[in-house]
């Protein structure tokens, strides 16, 4: 049982920014803006609240410290996607241009910056953020270990990001208008909507979630930022496709590459895996194998929003 929790726990640390970053890419394809640059929202939102971390560390300490952290994050990614938005609604751009850009621009930004102030390119943190058990919760038998001990508050955040975007999107007006701005623009700009508006809101969002899925990758990982996020940026756009660009697709996803990731990463700490006669460098291949398999799986079956990439014209109906 104890290599069943370790799993589940694992498992956790890499699903959840998965989760919340796939979130962020939904809302900004669902009205009508493709976010290729969530790889780079998610070093940008990890640069700053990692050094916000490592300036203050000695100052604050644990869960209070994590919880601005993450509230810096997602500020740095709304704010830097805003520069996504502006060249893709008002300038027109191609998308995908404006979010290589991005993706470009930032881990060369965090390094520069990294090694200005300080002299190196990581940036060291410490880790007090661990909670060995949730007081209560954690004596559960069975779901205790699993998902109350040796766990982040991040995970937590993630699930409660999961409930809060499912609702919004699926059961309120603005989620309405979001899917209608995304799926017939025109039809959505005759009856007074505003087009502009919604689709600067839905990459806002997308920035914000992506920068807070930047820390929360970091955060359980690792105890340095140096200006990378593994390519989980892309990883949550292979999630997002996989997921149909609906919720509780894209929840299943995650948790699917979340899962193959655990393998890949903590594969010495499973005995039956470690027996195995296979090499590390296979092991480290299965996310991406796994991500090429999928995508060529779902690519002929994918209902993408039908108006996300085209660009909006208030003059074209």
């Amino acid at each position: 049982m104890s290599i069943l929790y370790f799993i589940v726990q694992q498992t956790m640390f890499f699903a959840i920014p998965l989760l919340i970053v796939a979130l962020g890419g939904m809302f900004s394809e669902r009205s009508g803006v493709v976010n290729i640059a969530l790889e780079g929202i998610m070093v940008m939102g990890a640069f700053i609240s990692i050094f916000f971390i490592n300036i203050f560390q000695n100052t604050l300490s644990g869960q209070g410290l994590l919880l601005l952290a993450i509230l810096i994050a997602g500020v740095s990614g709304g704010i830097f996607s805003l520069l996504h938005a502006f060249a893709s609604i008002n300038l027109k751009a191609d998308q995908t241009i404006s979010g290589t850009a991005l993706n470009m621009f930032a881990p060369a930004v965090a390094i520069f910056m990294a090694r200005m102030i300080q002299g190196v390119q990581q940036i060291q943190f410490t880790d007090t953020f661990h909670i060995a058990k949730v007081p209560v919760l954690g004596d559960i038998p069975l779901i205790g270990p699993m998902f109350f001990q040796n766990c982040y508050i991040t995970t937590y955040i993630g699930v409660a990001i999961y409930i809060l975007s499912n609702i919004l999107i699926n059961n309120t007006k603005f989620g309405l208008r979001l899917r209608a701005c995304g799926e017939h623009p025109q039809a959505a700009d005759s009856v007074g909507i505003n087009v502009y508006k919604i689709r600067y809101a839905g990459v806002i969002i997308s920035g914000v979630l992506a920068g807070i899925g930047g820390l929360i990758f970091v955060i359980p990982t690792s105890t340095n930022f140096n200006g990378s996020v593994a390519g989980y940026g892309f990883l949550a756009l292979a999630v997002l496709i996989f997921g149909q660009w609906r919720t509780r697709g894209v929840l299943g996803a995650a948790f699917f590459f979340g899962i193959m990731k655990t393998l890949a990463s903590t594969y010495s700490g499973i005995p039956v895996l470690k027996d195995l006669p296979i090499s590390n460098e296979v092991y480290k291949m299965i996310p991406y194998m796994a991500t090429l398999i999928v995508l060529a799986c779902v690519s002929k079956n994918s209902q993408a929003p039908k108006a996300a990439g085209i660009p909006y014209d208030k003059g074209s109906r």
